[in-house]
């Protein structure tokens, strides 16, 4: 699969190159423009990034183990090395990797992961609607368009939130509920829904109070807010000294949420090419980039989100004496086994 997806962006990457020539020598000398302090403050607030995930990780735990608020940042760091370099088929491996640390078990950090997920989809949600919704008109190419989103993005926010209150409160029930929803259409999808429901009331057991939500909320906002600003920095870093571009914050928003879709199905290595393409075909209307212009700003942009962690996490694998590859096997075959017995068990009860 990987060499045919890998032939077809040769084959779109030369007819686009027939139809409208690429000049390398003009994307080298962008290179040469940018305004490298610009790109190493917007690592920077990748890396503080980080660190918050740590802190939040370690917080979500602590109903189950006190654990040093800084004391799993090695995980987060290798975790999302190995979804760089491997895929998104190591999306497991920060949870197996803390599982391992914290001798707890997969499951309840599984668990932990999808609350992780879902606070990160809230925050993004919230920082993307607000900012588009508060944008003054004009400010926005094809506003009406940007605002739709806005408002539909809202919405499934608000909808997001009511059934993390229903799982919470009644977790069980809703799993039962979905089961048997989907039940006519597949027991097998069946099953699985239900299994996933189950495990995210399990992650929600996490947040026992209204406290514990604030802290977690504030924590994932914090630090949606430092990607955002390296995106802007990072933008910023190929734009011309003198100009300015109405409503910057919301369109790096934007930009981050193409990016983000483009990510959701991340092959190794070829992973990295469709998201520059993503990234470029969004930055030309966005901020009015020449192709190559908006080419190097767009892996520029890659190498600081998403490449940069993965010399650290590379170092610190081999500081931990862990092979990326063996436990992205080990944790992929550790969820398949859990999903496997969560069936297993259903089936077999009374």
């Amino acid at each position: 699969m990987g060499l045919v997806v890998l032939a077809a962006l040769a084959g779109l990457f030369a007819y686009e190159q027939h139809l409208h020539p690429f000049d390398w020598k003009v994307f080298l000398t962008e290179f040469q423009k940018a305004r490298w302090t610009k790109v190493g403050f917007a690592a920077a607030c990748i890396y503080l990034a980080f660190v918050f995930r740590a802190v939040r990780w370690a917080l979500l735990l602590r109903p189950s183990k006190r654990v040093p608020l800084f004391s799993l940042l090695g995980t987060q760091v290798m975790g999302f090395t190995a979804v760089a370099l491997i895929g998104r088929i190591a999306d497991p491996v920060r949870p197996y990797l803390v599982a391992r640390k914290t001798s707890l078990s997969v499951s309840s950090q599984i668990a932990v992961y999808i609350v992780e997920r879902l606070f990160d989809a809230g925050s993004m949600a919230i920082l993307f609607c607000s900012a588009i919704l508060l944008s003054p008109a004009g400010t926005l190419p094809h506003q009406e368009i940007f605002n739709k989103f806005g408002k539909g993005g809202l919405a499934v926010t608000i909808a997001g939130a009511l059934f993390l209150a229903a799982v919470r409160l009644a977790g069980k029930a809703v799993a039962s509920f979905c089961e048997r929803a989907l039940a006519p259409l597949s027991q097998k999808m069946a099953h699985a829904v239900g299994h996933k429901v189950r495990a995210f009331h399990a992650g929600l057991d996490t947040l026992r109070t209204p406290t514990d939500f604030a802290v977690t909320l504030s924590i994932s906002l914090a630090m949606w807010c430092l990607i955002t600003l390296a995106y802007v920095e990072g933008v910023g870093a190929f734009m011309p000294a003198g100009q300015r571009v109405p409503n910057t914050l919301a369109r790096c928003l934007a930009l981050m949420a193409g990016g983000g879709v483009a990510s959701i199905v991340q092959l190794p290595v070829i992973g990295w090419f469709t998201q520059i393409a993503a990234l470029e075909v969004m930055l030309k209307p966005l901020f009015g980039m020449a192709q190559e212009m908006a080419t190097a700003c767009a892996t520029t942009l890659l190498a600081i989100t998403f490449l940069g962690i993965a010399p650290i996490g590379l170092v610190w694998a081999q500081f931990e004496h862990i092979n990326l590859r063996k436990v992205t096997l080990e944790s992929e075959q550790a969820e398949n086994q859990l999903d496997a017995s969560e069936i297993g068990d259903e089936n077999t009860a009374p």
